[in-house]
């Protein structure tokens, strides 16, 4: 693949040890909310919910409170994993009929399912299902949380109220969307100049504008103040209805009263002499386990630098996981799309983890803001085939199928990470590959998230880092066909991971080395 970027140009990630508190998240300013609430006193899931609501105010294109997701929990104290699933779901009123198929060419989207009549189960109201971030958000702290509720989602409201600097990377973001930003007038008035792409400034200015988030300030001030009961049977429930059905959506009172997050046992993973948790059901977390299983068989791991035998029995495993993955789960998500996920992990300064991962599902979500919220939608009915009689076909009250997978892991040595990824598809490589790093060759997470990665997720090519040695991108051609990229910061040909690690008594984090907002914060001591 050519392309025109620098060759001599070196990007790397800090990773600093310490025995306080960190958190890794894809924006900075999100780490620095929940490292905060770590100085406060809080526990890793005070942490944790901080950074869900801030991460929604500086990445709301990815996620925010009408997104869904999953928490992988690690309680030290107790030596105990569990997970709070807090996945998107089909309105009860929804009709399979309203997404006739249209026999055009398949969906441009994530997802190449066939077309349907004005793209209804893509883009607009009718694309809306019922979130679950802040009824997962709302259960973890009910079980786990210290600190008081109001404390760990104003922050947030803070930052809303500030608006989110409108930079070069956001001006790409919305730039790159703007077409279909613009469909919806209320998307179009808080991301969209006058209809047009925002410019960040001139190439020498420096720049001080920032998108107008108040509404979304005073929804987040309400959570804070009234709880989660206000997101699902409150004033903010019975907006976010209304406008939802205003512009065409079957989203009910009924189905956010019903709404509940779920605590469920991880998927518990034995793997060369240390064990991992994931999700368990609707997730990626079985095709991940699927594929540390296939993994295990293809690679003999030497401890050190991974090798050429390490890239050919990843190629392997991944691509065996995935077809089982399409034949029991009904799974057709195109490998090139992103999808718009965040992920963040923390770790406290007592061992308590958590990894975090919360989706629009499409980058944008369904490019629709709910007017009297602020509230930038999911566009979480894409998730389901719309031909009937499929695994995972169209119906109401439905939990969607996701591809997130967060897991927390513990090596045979005893070290402790957690791990995620935003990245649609590409996510569950990504995660396999960094544990395998950490499992297998004993890399620190440092070295593990530098390390070149490939992805096989489904397509018919490897996609392989260019800066990987000739002889393994040769070995890999015999696999499979090759296609040679580099990691850049926009469009990300491999997936987003974010992770905290935990070895003896230091904790440590890192992100993405080419996502530019993207941070580990660790803990004022």
């Amino acid at each position: 693949m050519i392309d025109n970027f620098s060759n001599s140009q070196t990007v790397r990630k800090q990773v600093i040890a310490t025995k306080g508190g960190v958190v890794a998240a894809q924006h900075r300013r999100a780490a620095e909310v929940g490292a905060a609430v770590l100085e406060a006193g809080g526990d890793a899931v005070d942490a944790a919910i901080a950074t869900s609501f801030a991460i929604g105010v500086v990445e709301p294109w990815m996620s925010g409170p009408a997104a869904g997701g999953a928490m992988v929990l690690w309680r030290a104290d107790e030596s105990r994993a569990s997970v709070i699933n807090f996945g998107c779901r089909s309105p009860r009123e929804l009709n399979p009929a309203d997404y006739p198929l249209s026999g055009g060419p398949k969906s441009s989207d994530l997802f190449p399912w066939p077309a349907v009549v004005d793209d209804r189960n893509v883009m607009g109201a009718t694309a809306v299902a019922v979130p679950g971030v802040v009824s997962g958000m709302d259960l973890a702290h009910q079980h786990f949380g210290k600190l008081p509720w109001a404390d760990l989602v104003t922050p947030a409201a803070n930052l809303a109220e500030e608006g989110l600097i409108v930079d070069w990377y956001t001006s790409l973001l919305i730039g790159a969307n703007a077409k279909v930003l613009s469909r919806d007038p209320d998307c179009a008035a808080l991301f969209l100049e006058d209809g047009q792409w925002p410019i960040a400034g001139d190439w020498t200015a420096l720049n001080d504008r920032h998108l107008n988030q108040k509404t979304f300030a005073r929804t987040l001030q309400r959570i804070a103040e009234y709880g989660a009961k206000d997101f699902y049977s409150g004033e903010v429930a019975q907006a976010l209805v209304r406008d939802v059905r205003a512009k065409g959506g079957s989203l009910s009172l009924a189905d956010l009263a019903d709404y509940r997050a779920e605590m469920v046992d991880p998927l518990t993973i034995n793997y060369r002499g240390g064990r991992v948790f994931a999700t368990p059901g609707l997730t990626g977390g079985p095709t991940y386990a699927k594929a540390l299983e296939l993994l295990a068989r293809e690679l003999d791991p030497k401890k050190g630098k991974p090798g050429t035998a390490t890239y050919t029995g990843f190629a392997r495993a991944l691509d065996a996981a995935f077809r089982l993955r399409f034949e029991n789960m009904g799974d057709h998500e195109s490998p090139k799309a992103p999808g718009s996920t965040t992920h963040f992990s923390v770790v406290d300064r007592h061992g308590n983890m958590c990894s975090v991962t919360q989706t629009l599902l499409s980058i944008f979500g369904s490019r629709v803001v709910s007017p009297s919220t602020g509230l930038l939608l999911n566009n979480g009915i894409m998730w389901f085939d719309p031909e009937p009689g499929k695994p995972n076909s169209l119906a109401p009250a439905k939990r969607c199928l996701a591809n997130y997978n967060p897991v927390i892991g513990e090596d045979a040595a005893g070290r402790r990470f957690a791990i995620g990824a935003s990245g649609g598809r590409k996510i569950l490589g990504a995660v396999m590959q960094l544990s395998s790093f950490i499992m297998d060759h004993g890399q620190s997470l440092e070295d593990a998230f530098h390390q070149p990665r490939i992805d096989v997720s489904g397509g018919s090519n490897i996609i392989a880092d260019r800066t990987l040695p000739a002889e393994t991108k040769e070995a890999l051609e015999a696999v499979m066909p090759v296609v040679e990229t580099r990691r850049n910061a926009y469009p990300y040909a491999f997936a987003c991971p974010a992770g905290v690690m935990r070895d003896g008594e230091m904790n440590m984090g890192c992100t993405e080395i080419m996502t530019p907002y993207g941070d580990a914060v660790n803990e004022k001591m």
